[in-house]
C-alpha cells in the first residue's frame, strides 16, 4: 500500500482494506460462465435444465409465471406470460433453501457445531458435501446447473489479473483470496479432515473457492450474514442496468394454513412481455469494482466508477491524541475512508478531515480543549493558507503516485474499448482501471483548482476579525478614533 507522509499525515490512494480475504492461483479449468448462470450449449446442460424444472415442479416452486431458460447471459428467468409490474414470478419454499437451518438438518450439522462457524462457511460446506453426494443429494438437480466459475476476478488467471495491475480491485481481489484460503485451511483441519465419512473425497482450496464464489454471486444482498441463504430458482434472475430501483422485488412470507409454510417470493420490478427475460437490480450502491468482484460484470455508467481515498492520523503526529479525539467526536476515527464517485462532489467530511490531519504550527491552537466543540465547524472552511496548501499538495502528490501505478493511460484504455470482440474479462479489466484513473484525475483537478484559488479564499483569522467587527466587507481593517 503506497502511502505518503506529509506534516504527520498518512494518506493512501491505494486500495482500502478489503471486506474479505483466497489461493493466489485460481482453478486451472476455465469456462465462460456468467453470474447466476450456467453454460447450456451442450445436450447434457439442456438435460440438466429439464431435470431442474421437474425438480422445482415436484416441490411446487413457482406458479408457472416464470420458467428457468437459456438466455444470452447463460441461464435466467423468462416470463411464461405477460407480467405486470409487481407480479409474483417465483415462490420458493424454505425446504429448498440452502441456509443455516438446512445445515443443521443435514448430516453435517453435527460436524459444523452449534453455529460456531461463520454462516457462509457453514453453507459452503453444505454445498461441497451435497455436490460430493451427486445424485443422492436432495439438491442434485440444482447443483447440476450451477456454474463452475463466473467472471468474478477471484477466478481470473495470473495473466488476466495483470490487466488490473495498479487498481484497487486487484488488491481487494488478492485479499479476498487470502481470506478464503485462510478459512479453508481452518475448516480443512478442524472439520473436513476429521469427518472423512462426510467428505470421503478430496476437498481442495479451489473447491472451497468455488463455493465462496457461488454464495457471493447468487445470494440476495439482504440475505447475507446470519440470514445467508441460497434460493434455488429465484437466484437465476439476472441483473439489468435499466432497472433503477432495487426495493420491493422480493419478500419472505408465510403461506398455506395459518401461514406456516415459509416462502421466498420474487416479484418483477417492471412490466415484462411473455417470452422476455425477467430482470432485477442487484445493487445500486455497488461500484464497478465491486460488481466485478462479486458478479463478474461491470456497467458503462459513470456513477459506478469510484475510488476510495484512505486518510489516517499518524501516531507520530505530536497532536495525535487531540486530532483523534476531534475525529471521534465527529463520527470518524484514526482512519477514514472516503468513496469518490466520478462526476460527483467530494464527500462532505473529507475536506474537514484533511484539514484536521494537516493542521499544525501556528494553527495548532484550534486543537486546544476550549475549541473542542466548535473546531469541526472551523475545519469545514479554510483554516489558513499554509494548511490549505498542505492538503492540496498531499492529495495531488498521492494522485500522481497512484496514477503512476497503472500500465496504461485513460486514452489508451478508451482506444482499447473501441475494439471488437473483446474478451469479457479484458473488457471488465479495462473498464475498471479506466474508471479508477478518471476518478483520480478528477480528484487531482479539484485540488489543482483549489491551489490556484488559495489567494482568494477567506481563512479563519479573517472570518474571526469580521465576527468581531474589526474588518469591513472589503477586507480593510477598521480603526476607531477617540
Amino acid at each position: 500500500m503506497a502511502a505518503l507522509h506529509h506534516h504527520h499525515v498518512l494518506l493512501s490512494l491505494r486500495p482500502s482494506p478489503p471486506r474479505l480475504r483466497l489461493p493466489t492461483r485460481p482453478p486451472g479449468q476455465r469456462h465462460r460462465l456468467l453470474p447466476r448462470a450456467a453454460a447450456t450449449t451442450t445436450t447434457a446442460a439442456a438435460s440438466a435444465l429439464q431435470d431442474f424444472r421437474r425438480w422445482l415442479s415436484s416441490y411446487g416452486a413457482g406458479e408457472g409465471k416464470a420458467v428457468p431458460a437459456a438466455v444470452p447471459e447463460g441461464l435466467g428467468l423468462v416470463a411464461a406470460r405477460d407480467l405486470p409490474r409487481g407480479e409474483v414470478v417465483a415462490e420458493v419454499p424454505k425446504k429448498l433453501w440452502m441456509d443455516a437451518d438446512a445445515v443443521a438438518a443435514s448430516d453435517i450439522g453435527r460436524a459444523v457445531g452449534g453455529g460456531e462457524l461463520r454462516p457462509w462457511v457453514a453453507v459452503a460446506l453444505l454445498l461441497l458435501r451435497e455436490a460430493a453426494r451427486g445424485a443422492d443429494s436432495p439438491w442434485a438437480p440444482y447443483l447440476a446447473i450451477l456454474p463452475r466459475q463466473t467472471d468474478s476476478t477471484i477466478f481470473w488467471s495470473e495473466d488476466e489479473l495483470l490487466e488490473i495491475q495498479g487498481t484497487q480491485l486487484l488488491s481487494t481481489t488478492m485479499s479476498v483470496k487470502d481470506y478464503v484460503q485462510s478459512e479453508f485451511e481452518s475448516v480443512e483441519a478442524e472439520i473436513i479432515s476429521t469427518n472423512k465419512d462426510l467428505f470421503p473425497g478430496t476437498i481442495t482450496s479451489e473447491d472451497f473457492l468455488w463455493a465462496f464464489g457461488i454464495l457471493r454471486s447468487r445470494v440476495f444482498p439482504e440475505l447475507r450474514g446470519d440470514k445467508l441463504a441460497l434460493i434455488p430458482f429465484a437466484d437465476l434472475v439476472n441483473h439489468s442496468p435499466d432497472i433503477t430501483s432495487e426495493g420491493s422485488c422480493w419478500e419472505i412470507k408465510g403461506k398455506g394454513l395459518f401461514g406456516r409454510e415459509v416462502m421466498f417470493s420474487l416479484r418483477t420490478p417492471v412490466d415484462v412481455k411473455s417470452g422476455e427475460q425477467i430482470f432485477i437490480q442487484y445493487d445500486l450502491d455497488k461500484s464497478n469494482a465491486e460488481l466485478a468482484l462479486d458478479y463478474g460484470f461491470i456497467e458503462s455508467n459513470p456513477s459506478r466508477d469510484s475510488y476510495t481515498v484512505t486518510l489516517e492520523i499518524s501516531e507520530s503526529d505530536p497532536f495525535y491524541g487531540d486530532k483523534l479525539d476531534i475525529a471521534e467526536l465527529n463520527g470518524l476515527g484514526e482512519t477514514a475512508y472516503f468513496d469518490i464517485v466520478l462526476d460527483e462532489s467530494l464527500p462532505p467530511q473529507m475536506l474537514p478531515y484533511l484539514r484536521l490531519l494537516c493542521i499544525g504550527g501556528t494553527d495548532a491552537f484550534l486543537l486546544e480543549a476550549l475549541f473542542r466543540n466548535a473546531v469541526w465547524g472551523h475545519l469545514e472552511l479554510p483554516v489558513s493558507p499554509d494548511n490549505e496548501e498542505s492538503i492540496c499538495q498531499v492529495i495531488r502528490e498521492a494522485c500522481k503516485s497512484a496514477l503512476a501505478g497503472y500500465h496504461t493511460t485513460i486514452e489508451e484504455d478508451e482506444e482499447l474499448l473501441k475494439g471488437e470482440n473483446l474478451q469479457p474479462r479484458l473488457k471488465i479489466a479495462i473498464g475498471v482501471r479506466a474508471g479508477e484513473k478518471k476518478v483520480l484525475q478528477q480528484i487531482d483537478d479539484v485540488f489543482k483548482q483549489r491551489e490556484e484559488e488559495l489567494d482568494g479564499l477567506e481563512y479563519y483569522q479573517e472570518r474571526r476579525l469580521k465576527d468581531l467587527g474589526l474588518v469591513g466587507d472589503n477586507g480593510d481593517i477598521i480603526f476607531w478614533e477617540s
